[in-house]
């Protein structure tokens, strides 16, 4: 069963991006997308098959590791801000699965590290095509009418 979408945009979501200083229209659009398409927003949590992609926005440990390295180590400040939403326990990588807060922040770092500007935040085809290219990649099994349809399915109304 799904979350409630506007649960998800007004208590987690949105309240995250504040925070990191990291909020527009789009970005949280484009997060929210991510979570129907990956997810089921929310359904899965597990990459379904046995893959290694984990919590509501199926990023992968690899990934999460990544940004940490390649992203996060340099940015002292946004490092701080997203480790604050760390539990203590488990590991970081489990905790895209279990802690929503702290995968919305990595989603959103994840998309921070792409140098082409976000959609208009109400062009779902932009979105979809972004999230295709820079999330779930050329050789990704998603496609932009998954997208599409699962942003509406879960989200028309949020």
């Amino acid at each position: 069963m799904p979350i409630n979408a506007n649960q998800l945009r007004q208590s987690i979501v949105r309240p995250i991006l504040q925070n990191l200083g990291l909020w527009s229209q789009a970005a949280e659009n484009l997060i929210m997308g991510t979570a129907a398409q990956e997810s089921g927003l929310g359904t899965y949590v597990e990459q379904v098959g046995g893959g290694p992609a984990r919590g509501i926005f199926q990023m992968e440990p690899a990934t999460l590791n990544d940004c940490y390295v390649n992203f996060l180590d340099y940015r002292a400040d946004l490092k701080a801000k997203i480790d604050a939403y760390l539990a203590p326990q488990p590991d970081k990588a489990t905790q895209l699965a279990t802690n929503n807060a702290y995968a919305a922040a990595m989603c959103r770092v994840r998309y921070m590290r792409v140098s082409a500007a976000l959609p208009d935040a109400n062009d779902i085809p932009g979105l979809a095509a972004y999230w295709k290219q820079y999330y779930n990649t050329a050789g990704g099994k998603g496609t932009t009418d998954e997208f599409i349809a699962n942003y509406n399915r879960y989200l028309g109304g949020s």
